[in-house]
């Protein structure tokens, strides 16, 4: 009933759209102060409610039809829901295709819930949000130019490539070379976004609460609050600009041993603005490009481990933190002041690129978020119990969430064994977590409403890291949560030691670093030992 609920609210939705719409649209026109925007607007927002509400409608039935009278747990069911989801989420990636910009990043975020939504919807979102965007015309890419410098961008530079070399959901990158010679990629927002940035948030509201009132466990307010908050800031480039800024400083200023690995292009502030923006070209290759990358004389588990380190290093210590690591944002490239060893191997360097989307956490969250890593490293039930309530799980939910971070189910969490929380990323656990999912759906999505918004960008950022492992490593390792352990629990020492007021307090704290160290140490021993092993295992089969 509640997905026949959703075929009639579709069609309510699609006629009141159209009737209020043209009355509206007409009073709008003749009083606003831009009436070309005002009429794109007006004649662009009816038309995707009516494709939203059609396309929700469409998928409810779909499944309500294909999947009517087929026992619960059968092969034909199993069979049939596959079918339904595939051509589900390629009806889900049209739409998001024809609409654009916010229909796109949300298509994105889409793509990196694997422990909400099913596999087919994971795969047809990754492989088509991140490479596949929609391009604006050169024309526009023009128009854009004049508006904000005042000259098209043949006069700003001596050369410009008309080509983008990358379309995302909103910018497009040109690469250009500037009066001086030096090459540059020009980042240049997509016309359309400054249009209909603040209709598409008020459309997405509206099908986000819609679908909430007609399925009451579908709660995903929490994303357009998100979006509220953070597409402003996304689409002012100049922000992003000074963000990159800020991550290289904190890391030289937070984390000196790895700085030198760390890099952002350089920005030119005088050929940018908040819709167009200027920087040093990378050459590098992407960090889901395993071949390239063997290719560069650096090895995929040197990069796994490096990217492990930069992100451990900006959650748990520097409280700024890059939320958007997909593959598409991460290049590679060797280490410029390095060497090759004798191995024939080359440091790796790590690019970012994209600094649109950062959250900030504050000490206290950046605290509880470090101790409770350390307690999911360590297998300490008790401690991930008290810091998941102390972030807003509750205590009834807080096994879920130690479940979401380390998509292993509790016993696994709590297993005091090395490599419990080690994903191997085969088949079989791929359908375990499916399940898993499945069967806790309105307990995750609860719990999603619950949580603060800056820990569900951990999260989302937590399930972007995690495919960039995946695709680098075809799972995850051991050294992974040995880094994540160390750099939390360095973390929570030093926060300890910042709020230690007297002499037996601090010597409290120095008693638990040298434990922390004993047990790091262990677990490194741990870690060769298995390094140790796997190699005895490969050589034997060799032979």
């Amino acid at each position: 009933m509640g997905l026949l609920s959703l075929w009639r609210a579709g069609t309510r939705l699609a006629l009141v759209t159209s009737t209020i719409g043209g009355g509206a649209a007409a009073a709008a026109i003749a009083t606003s102060d831009d009436p070309e925007t005002t009429l794109k607007l007006c004649t662009t927002v009816p038309h995707r409610l009516i494709r939203d509400a059609i396309t929700a409608a469409n998928i409810a039935f779909d499944y309500e039809y294909s999947l009517w009278g087929l026992p619960e747990g059968s092969n034909e069911r199993s069979t049939v829901t596959h079918e339904v989801h595939l051509r589900s989420a390629r009806k889900l990636q049209e739409l998001c295709f024809k609409n654009g910009g916010i229909y796109i990043k949300l298509g994105q975020h889409l793509g990196q819930l694997e422990y909400l939504i099913p596999q087919e919807y994971v795969q047809t979102m990754r492989e088509s949000m991140l490479n596949k965007c929609p391009v604006s015309s050169y024309d526009q890419v023009c128009q854009v130019f004049k508006k904000e410098l005042g000259e098209t961008p043949d006069t700003v530079f001596s050369e410009f490539d008309p080509v983008p070399i990358a379309s995302a959901s909103l910018a497009q990158v040109h690469v250009a070379r500037t009066h001086d010679g030096q090459k540059v990629a020009v980042k240049v927002q997509h016309t359309h976004m400054t249009d209909t940035a603040a209709a598409d948030r008020a459309t997405v509201e509206f099908v986000v609460n819609t679908l909430h009132r007609v399925f009451p466990s579908f709660d995903y307010r929490w994303l357009v609050d998100e979006i509220q908050e953070s597409l402003p800031k996304e689409l002012d480039f100049l922000i992003e600009a000074k963000n990159s800024e800020k991550c290289l400083e904190n890391f030289r200023k937070f984390s000196p041993h790895i700085a030198n690995y760390i890099y952002a292009p350089k920005v030119y502030w005088n050929l940018s603005t908040s819709k167009l923006l200027t920087m040093e070209f990378m050459d590098g290759a992407q960090i889901s490009d395993v071949k390239t990358i063997r290719r560069l004389g650096i090895h995929p588990h040197e990069v796994s481990i490096l990217v492990t380190q930069t992100f451990a290093e900006m959650m748990f210590k520097h409280g700024f933190v890059h939320c958007d690591p997909h593959a598409a944002n991460l290049l590679v490239r060797p280490l410029p002041s390095s060497k090759m060893n004798i191995m024939g191997k080359r440091k790796p360097q790590l690019i970012l690129l994209d600094h649109g989307l950062y959250k900030e956490l504050d000490f206290h969250t950046r605290t509880n978020y470090a101790s409770l890593w350390k307690a999911l490293v360590f297998a300490d039930a008790k401690a991930i119990k008290e810091y998941s309530a102390k972030l807003g799980a509750g205590e009834d939910l807080y096994a879920l969430f130690a479940g979401v971070l380390t998509m292993r189910p509790w016993n696994r969490v709590v297993d005091r064994s090395v490599d419990h929380l080690v994903i191997r990323g085969n088949e079989s656990e791929r359908s375990e977590l499916q399940e898993y999912a499945s069967q806790y759906f309105p307990q995750i999505s609860e719990l999603l409403r619950r949580l603060p918004r800056v820990i569900l960008l951990m999260l989302k950022t937590n399930d972007c890291l995690r495919a960039v492992n995946n695709s680098l490593l075809q799972g995850s390792s051991l050294e992974t949560y040995y880094i994540i352990g160390k750099v939390s629990s360095k973390a929570v020492i030093e926060a300890k030691m910042r709020q230690s007021k007297s002499l037996l307090t601090w010597l409290s704290v120095v008693l638990d670093d040298i434990l922390l160290e004993v047990r790091l140490w262990g677990m490194q021993i741990a870690l060769w030992l298995l390094q140790l092993r796997k190699a005895l295992s490969w050589s034997n089969q060799g032979s």
